[in-house]
């Protein structure tokens, strides 16, 4: 369909070049979601109450058109709500109690709010594509360039903010300056302009890259914060071989293993040893993080990757890595350990009970999950159950629906408070039930240490395979031959699966 530019209004622009002959040698690729861009960007004013109708960037909910390739996926009202008081009272107004600004001694503080930084935006093209979605033709935006070097951006066809709607997916995607767009209210009747950077038609890879040279490479925002602002981050190559993203991922990982040790209902309560004190019985905060690091954060594409991370990349048959937050991953992995605690406390299996005989029964530290000579109690048994979590969730994950799941609370008081709401939650997922079922499981493998007592010779010299560097291999492929036996279809389906991915691995 032709674009009908009569109908439309324009905005004067610049056109910025900004590109190097040697950068026509670097990799571009449009199977990455990186193809060549455009030499150039425009820099323009705009008013600041359209820039938002057309960028569509109420994108809270992830089932709303364009919200997995949104940059900024998670909105923050009460960042929004500061900056709007900001622009109407500048600082420190802005940030005084609604008592102490009805002080009339404090009107003194009211400044002008400049809004001096560029939103940077990308306008996508006619044919570009999100989730099969395409901008309706009289929706784009469309730079223009006049033969006497002028050059324009064209508005929607009859574009007016008191009365235009878009028709489908927005013409306009956010890269940085989300929360000063929800500052402006598209009904309100002041005119606030603010600068633009807007490239066109740039790939999706590229609006990772620049998002990370805005907000992380300059340590402007916790590197884990961007795990959550923008999930696609978790797949880019180029940030897996720096060292940036070695502690990108390490953050989230300890972040992790913080929440399990501090919140008073997790099984693993005080029960990590988050400070590397020795003989103390205990697993080492350090062994949890290579774990995590190990299953469900690690990368998930390469070499010697069989099954890739449940938080670390795309899922199967998705262009999209799993958006959950924080809390959502927190609530994930602390329901979990609670399942297989509680199961192998409920369990009467003979395993579990050699180990209650030989230390004795205790309701508060079960020998059998957090004794001696159980490998859950140890570094062998963590990652390997985190594996069997990872691996077969990454495998059902379409089944069990995890994109579904939203949970809005991030910015509760407390992380403990936060992550007791997201667990309630997700106890209403389809994924909570199957994660009791694969607890269950979980509960019926025999996980006692090559040193338990009471065990036959041929046990314990099973046993010892577990040990040493290749024995993190050895029990996960027991354990997998135990799932694949399990009387649920999924699991036991998942896991022949992996157990294929785990061979041909090895050819």
């Amino acid at each position: 369909m032709p674009i009908r530019r009569q109908t439309r209004r324009e905005i004067p622009a610049l056109k910025i070049k900004q590109w190097l002959p040697r950068w026509d040698r670097f990799d571009f690729s449009a199977a990455q979601r990186r193809r060549k861009p455009q030499p150039y960007f425009f820099v323009f004013s705009m008013d600041a109450h359209e820039l938002r109708l057309l960028a569509g960037v109420n994108i809270r909910t992830r089932t709303a058109p364009g919200v997995d390739t949104g940059i900024q996926r998670r909105h923050e009202e009460d960042r929004s709500l500061e900056i709007a008081r900001y622009v109407r009272n500048g600082y420190p107004f802005s940030i005084l109690s609604e008592a102490r600004r009805e002080e009339p001694g404090n009107e003194i503080l009211r400044k002008p709010g400049w809004l001096p930084t560029a939103i940077v935006v990308n306008i996508l093209t006619a044919s570009d594509r999100r989730h099969g979605n395409k901008v309706n033709p009289d929706d784009l935006v469309v730079p223009l360039e006049r033969k006497d070097g002028t050059c324009s951006i064209q508005l929607p066809v009859r574009f007016a903010r008191d009365s235009w709607t878009r028709s489908g997916y927005p013409p306009i995607e956010v890269i940085d300056g989300q929360h000063r767009l929800f500052a402006f209210d598209p009904k309100a009747s002041e005119h606030f302009d603010l600068p633009v950077v807007a490239f066109f038609g740039l790939d999706i890879s590229w609006q990772a890259y620049l998002f990370w040279i805005i907000n992380i490479k300059p340590k402007k925002i916790n590197p884990s914060l961007a795990y959550d602002l923008y999930p696609l981050l978790r797949t880019e190559d180029w940030l897996d071989i720096s060292d940036q993203f070695g502690v990108y991922r390490e953050t989230r990982a300890q972040e992790l293993v913080e929440l399990q040790w501090s919140y008073p209902k997790s099984a693993w309560y005080q029960r990590i040893d988050m400070t590397g004190d020795r003989g103390r019985g205990v697993v080492s905060q350090a062994s949890f993080v290579r774990s995590l690091l190990a299953t469900i954060i690690k990368r998930w594409e390469g070499r010697g990757v069989s099954v890739g991370g449940l938080f670390g990349g795309p899922l199967p048959d998705s262009d999209d890595p799993l958006g959950w937050s924080r809390p959502q991953q927190a609530a994930f992995v602390i329901l979990f350990w609670q399942l297989v605690r509680d199961a192998i406390a409920d369990s009467s299996a003979r395993w579990a009970r050699s180990l209650r005989d030989a230390e004795g029964e205790d309701k508060l530290a079960d020998p059998a999950f957090f004794g001696r000579h159980t490998l859950l109690n140890q570094d062998q048994g963590v990652r390997v159950a985190l594996h069997a979590l990872n691996d077969l969730t990454f495998l059902l994950s379409g089944k069990l629906n995890l994109q579904a799941w939203t949970f809005d609370k991030e910015n509760d008081p407390t992380d403990i408070e936060v992550v007791t709401l997201a667990i309630q939650s997700l106890r209403k997922q389809t994924v909570a039930r199957y994660c009791a079922k694969l607890a269950a499981d979980l509960a019926s493998f025999d996980w006692r240490s090559a040193n338990a007592p009471r065990l036959t010779e041929q046990q314990h010299r099973q046993k010892l395979v577990y040990r040493g560097s290749g024995g993190y291999r050895a029990l996960r492929i027991d354990l997998l031959r135990h799932l694949a036996l399990s009387k649920d279809t999924a699991i036991r389906t998942a896991a022949k699966k992996v157990q294929a991915r785990m061979r041909a691995e090895r050819t």
